[in-house]
């Protein structure tokens, strides 16, 4: 048998009673844990991401973040409209042209705790 299907196994033929009780009451609403996990899809895109961090530096509209990304506007909007979505960004009009900024703080604590991670 391989080490990985021996790590697997468990030693005991029955769980850890005390220790299923304690976790099972900490978990989170399983709603919560779906919720959690969709805002994570949206940061498994490198498209959303290079734009959530180019709106860290400024607001911006889509005409300059597509400038910034050498990308279409066309494609742009429609990243923005996943980020909108999952409340990750918000916008404003002014006149005609509608500015992108960051919906709150959270996300730049998000990006913060993985470039952290990242560089350990």
């Amino acid at each position: 048998m391989s080490d990985d299907k021996i790590n697997e196994i468990c030693e005991n033929e029955s769980s850890h009673p005390e220790i299923v009780k304690k976790v099972s009451e900490k978990l989170p609403d399983v709603e919560l844990l779906y919720d959690v996990a969709e805002l994570f899809k949206v940061f498994g895109d490198s498209t959303r991401v290079r734009i959530l961090c180019a709106l860290f530096e400024s607001e911006m509209c889509v005409c300059d973040i597509a400038e910034v990304l050498d990308m279409t506007q066309s494609a742009i909007s429609h990243q923005l409209r996943v980020l909108k979505q999952a409340r990750l960004v918000k916008y404003r009009r002014d006149g005609k042209t509608v500015y992108y900024s960051l919906a709150d703080d959270h996300i730049q604590t998000i990006f913060d705790q993985a470039f952290e991670h990242i560089m350990e």
